[in-house]
């Protein structure tokens, strides 16, 4: 019921939003900050083993039409604070059993975050997002509009774990379960990241970049209907490849490449069990 109220509002378009709308959309959004929503789920008759909730997404960009730009300001002469009125600031209590470390982070409302989550300072979570039991994202970290993080993972110092909210049809970043993002990574457009999977320091993951995995000599590329996805227990550095022909051979000149240089092993587990001590 829900959905079929929420497209047909979202395609009615009207010039003016009732109290009735408003009273949906509330409705709605508490359905995404409970986590009995999400932008994206799993599903395993879908091709990776994930599908896009479209009418989730349509949901979400309805609350930007609806709200008006409104002063959220704490204390409007030394922070100013502006924003849609209908995406304030989560509320979370102690109750809520997530950790926010004192220090500038913010959460938006509108979206999952659940027990046992560890929010290092400052750090930002958008709407739409799904952050699932005792992930930590730690500080300077991003997570984007509709990414879905697994269980158990950490999202290291100044990482970026993209959204994408438009195209209403497009898979979001995945981030399965037991996952370690390394510092200063990016992912990007609908990338898939399975389960147990490790991204060294600096790893840039798009659709536009293929993987190399040297263990099985795979190339892992997206294509125009399927993202872009990472292994199971897969380590991924950032890497280099040679340009092989005109100016680039000439001078020299290397592309960055994410490679693959192994797969998770107790060597890997007992680097990454330290994690554990920090929740």
């Amino acid at each position: 019921m829900l959905q079929g109220e929420i497209e047909r509002l979202f395609d009615e378009n009207p010039s003016q939003y009732s109290e009735s709308h408003r009273q949906l959309f509330q409705q709605f959004k508490d359905a995404l900050n409970a986590g009995e929503i999400r932008a994206a789920a799993p599903d395993s008759s879908a091709g990776k083993g994930w599908r896009t909730n479209t009418w989730v997404k349509k949901g979400i960009l309805l609350g930007f039409r609806m709200g008006a730009v409104v002063d959220m300001s704490i204390d409007a002469a030394r922070q100013p604070f502006f924003d849609k009125s209908t995406y304030p600031v989560k509320s979370l209590s102690a109750r809520s059993g997530v950790r926010i470390v004192p220090g500038g982070s913010s959460i938006r409302d509108g979206c999952y975050i659940a027990k046992g989550v560890t929010c290092m300072p400052p750090m930002y979570v958008n709407v739409g997002a799904y952050v699932d039991e005792g992930t930590m994202i730690d500080s300077h970290a991003l997570v984007g509009s509709c990414a879905q993080i697994g269980k158990k993972c950490h999202i290291s110092a100044a990482s970026q774990i993209g959204g994408v909210l438009e195209p209403v049809g497009a898979l979001p970043v995945i981030v399965e379960d037991d996952v370690l993002i390394g510092g200063n990574c990016g992912v990007y457009e609908g990338t898939i990241i399975q389960k147990r999977a490790v991204l060294g320091t600096g790893t840039i993951l798009n659709r536009s970049t293929p993987v190399y995995d040297v263990v099985t000599g795979i190339v892992h590329c997206a294509s125009t209907d399927e993202p872009l996805v990472i292994p199971e227990n897969a380590v991924v550095v950032a890497g280099s490849r040679a340009i092989s022909r005109g100016r680039g051979k000439d001078w020299n000149l290397s592309l960055y490449t994410p490679v693959i240089v192994k797969y998770r092993d107790a060597k890997t587990d007992a680097k990454v069990q330290l994690e554990d001590l920090l929740r």
